[in-house]
């Protein structure tokens, strides 16, 4: 190596320097950190020395049927929430990318407007509004409707949830926006010369050029609804009602570490929850090369 490459290489690294010691401090030491303890029997009041237990929290893991619950309900909502969190942005972008809509950077400003407010006080307007006189009872109310309050039940608080998250959808509704914006008017204009209709360029030109933005999309989503926890705590204070509905996986998880002070079997639990997260995630990109359409590549 030249000096001159060796010069710019110490200098690279000077710059990169803030963010290594913040990603060795603050994700690679706690990550080391916690498969330790998955690993140990540590526990915050525990009166037992620390020693090494093996696979013993892995196994216990699978036997505690709470757990394994925790994570089907939060697989069956990942399976509820992911096509709206593709779709709905999708469709809305396209709406404000219409020709034909005025004033399009006040609707965007509108959409984006709900993902910046503090999400706890916005999940605790929508608990009142969800409530037994709620807003949403009394709307439906006028059409002969009576229903409970959709927090407390089983069959109302899946529909609530997900109509909370696509409140907070502005973020990817901006991101399909760049999407369509950077597809070339000159692959429409050809395919108005072919004939192509509305529909036929939606569905040959528009939807194959966003499938990276649905990738990209579809991979956040998975990170975030696995990982689904603020919502759940705040509307029914953590307790997992109606009939453990809402006991989602990280909600179990929190309350391994800070209310039973299980520190090993969190860690554990955190675990199974990064090689699960990690699985899926390989399996969808393994299969994105059948679906997604990079024009760089063609």
């Amino acid at each position: 190596m030249t000096p001159l490459a060796r010069r710019e290489a110490r200098q690279g690294l000077l710059f990169i320097s803030p963010w290594l010691i913040g990603f060795v401090l603050l994700t690679l030491f706690p990550m080391v950190a916690t498969l330790v303890l998955s690993v140990t029997n540590v526990q915050l009041d525990q009166q037992d020395p620390v020693r090494f237990v093996g696979a013993d929290n892995y196994v216990a893991f699978f036997n505690d049927t709470q757990a394994v619950s925790s994570l089907l309900v939060t697989l069956r909502f990942a399976v509820l929430w992911l096509p709206i969190a593709i779709v709905a942005p999708f469709l809305i972008a396209i709406m404000l990318h219409s020709k034909y809509l005025m004033f399009k950077g006040a609707f965007r400003v509108l959409l984006f407007i709900p993902y910046v407010v503090p999400f706890v006080a916005t999940v605790l307007i929508w608990r009142d509004m969800f409530g037994q006189n709620g807003w949403v009872n009394q709307f439906l109310g006028v059409f002969g409707a009576d229903l409970p309050a959709w927090i407390s039940s089983p069959d109302l608080i899946y529909p609530a949830l997900l109509l909370i998250g696509v409140w907070g959808i502005g973020a990817a509704v901006i991101i399909n926006v760049a999407g369509l914006q950077s597809i070339p008017t000159e692959l429409y204009d050809a395919a108005k010369i072919d004939g192509a209709g509305a529909w036929s360029q939606l569905r040959h030109v528009t939807i194959p050029l966003m499938t990276p933005i649905f990738l990209y999309s579809l991979v956040l989503g998975i990170v975030e609804v696995l990982q689904y926890f603020l919502v759940p705590l705040v509307l029914n204070n953590g307790t997992g009602e109606p009939g453990g509905a809402t006991l989602y996986y990280n909600l179990y998880l929190y309350k391994q570490f800070f209310t039973f002070q299980n520190m090993s079997y969190g860690a554990t639990m955190a675990w199974i929850l990064f090689i699960v997260t990690l699985i899926i995630t390989v399996g969808v990109f393994w299969s994105a090369r059948r679906w997604v359409y990079y024009a760089a590549e063609r």
